[in-house]
Formats: structure tokens, C-alpha cells, sequence
């Protein structure tokens, strides 16, 4: 068994939590008025109402530089990386996700001590964003460049607002993602930030690969749905439904958070 992510996390079941970072400089919906230093403080919130509420990880991630860049500038990768910086938890695990830029995720993760990444590093899809073609063998020849193979790579196979193009299969996908791609991670997503996927993908996804890396819950996690994923999934990662009226853009509600976790770790008492 991979047990990588229980000595990283030192539980069962881990829950990663996001921190969603207002829209860096550079992008659209950038806003001036609140600056870097309301962009840090925004963040901080949010982390420490996750951190007191007992997730077991934070993933930080610019959610709101919409319409997303397969390129991101280097004054957004800047700001992000002071962020996380300035914000990071000190107790527990923290990762990056750069929408979609994994080079850039990889260099702040670098940069800030993060344990992982996530992204989208396999297949070609019809994306929002145009075609969508992540290119692995450069991604992994770039962690090798900068000395960053502590850093691990949670591969989304199922990415939001996007459709893979051919007809392999939600497990042939996985498979192929770890003998040929070499991740560490298996994310299954639904259609959109918040939706959950059919628990299908999940049982699926493990069924392929096994116990030779682990199957995470990549979106649409709540407190009524998490115990029936976790029957399947290794771990989760949950964003939308810890925000303020569980939509995606407020700030992070403490009390969801709580009574999210304390379904989790009821969960992990059962198991």
C-alpha cells in the first residue's frame, strides 16, 4: 500500500481544505482598491477559520484570476508566492494550485515549502479555455530542474469545465496517469467548482489503480454527501461548501467547517 498520504497528513481519510485567493494583479478582476496587502489579509481569514476548525491540510489557489491562463504572469506568481508565505500553516501540510499553470504551482510551491501540487498534467481536453494539451514530460524535467522532487503531484483526471477528447475510460485514465505519467495522486472532479462527480468515477478510479496511490474527492463535497465518497475515497479536498452559504466566492463559515469535520472524523472512528 501507498501510504504516503498518512505520513504526510498522520490521519486516515485527510481533509484538504482551500484557500481561495482573490484575483492577483494582472488578471480581470484584480482590484486595486483592496491590494496586496487586502489580498493577504483576505487569506489569512479564511486560513485560520480552516486551521481552527480542524482540516488537515490547506490547498491555496487563485480561483478568482478568471478567465483562467494556461500562462500565468510572473506578477501573479509573485503575489501568490508572498501570500502563501505570509499565510501558510506551520502545524500541517499546505499545497498549491495554480489555475491552470503547473509550472507556476510547482515554482511557488518551491519557493514556500508546500508539500504538493495540484493540477491537470495528463490528456487533452475541450476546455473553457480552449484546447487543453498539459504537457507532463516538461512539468516533471522542470521539478527535476529546480530540485523539487519533494514536491508531489495530485493529478486531476477529470478536470472542471472541460471534457476529455477520445473515449478511454475514467479508470483507463487513472491507470495511465500513474504507470505512465508517474502522479501521486488521483483527483476526481465533477462538471464544476462544487460539484460533486457520480461516486461512479471514484469506485472506478480505485478499482484501476489499486492501492498503489490514492483516490481523492476533488470537488462537491458537503457534510450530507462526504460519508458516502469516503467510502471509497482515500481523502478530499472541499471548498465550496465551508464558504459562507456554501458558494464558492464568500469567505469561509467556521461553523461549516466544523460540522464538516466532525462528520469526517466520525467517519474515521467508525472505520
Amino acid at each position: 500500500m501507498n501510504d504516503f498520504l498518512y505520513e504526510l497528513f498522520s490521519v486516515k481519510k485527510p481533509v484538504i481544505a482551500m484557500a481561495h485567493l482573490p484575483a492577483l494583479p494582472g488578471t480581470p478582476r484584480y482590484d486595486p482598491t483592496l491590494g496586496v496587502e487586502g489580498i493577504v489579509e483576505r487569506v489569512r481569514a479564511d486560513v485560520q477559520h480552516l486551521l481552527a476548525g480542524g482540516v488537515d491540510g490547506i490547498l491555496f489557489c487563485n480561483e478568482d484570476d478568471r478567465p483562467y491562463s494556461f500562462h500565468m504572469g510572473l506578477e501573479a506568481v509573485a503575489v501568490m508566492t508572498r501570500v502563501i508565505t505570509e499565510v501558510r500553516p506551520t502545524d500541517r501540510p499546505f499545497g498549491v494550485d495554480f489555475l491552470w499553470d503547473a509550472k507556476a504551482a510547482l515554482a511557488a510551491a518551491k519557493a514556500t515549502g508546500a508539500a504538493f501540487i495540484r493540477e491537470v498534467v495528463t490528456g487533452v481536453y475541450e476546455s473553457d479555455m480552449g484546447l487543453w494539451a498539459p504537457d507532463a514530460a516538461g512539468l516533471y524535467r522542470y521539478r527535476r530542474q529546480i530540485d523539487a522532487e519533494n514536491v508531489r503531484v495530485f493529478a486531476n483526471i477529470t478536470p472542471e469545465f472541460a471534457s476529455p477528447l477520445g473515449n478511454r475510460s475514467v479508470g483507463e485514465r487513472a491507470q495511465s496517469a500513474v504507470v505512465s505519467t508517474l502522479v501521486d495522486a488521483i483527483l476526481v472532479s465533477g462538471p464544476m467548482a462544487g460539484a460533486e462527480p457520480d461516486v461512479s468515477w471514484i469506485q472506478e478510479a480505485k478499482e484501476a489503480v489499486g492501492s498503489h496511490v490514492p483516490i481523492l474527492l476533488n470537488t462537491g463535497a458537503k457534510t450530507s454527501n462526504i460519508r458516502t465518497f469516503l467510502q471509497y475515497a482515500d481523502g478530499v479536498i472541499v471548498g465550496s461548501s465551508l464558504k459562507v452559504d456554501g458558494y464558492t466566492w464568500n469567505p469561509v463559515d467556521p461553523e461549516r467547517v466544523k460540522a464538516f469535520m466532525e462528520v469526517v472524523k466520525e467517519i474515521r472512528r467508525e472505520g
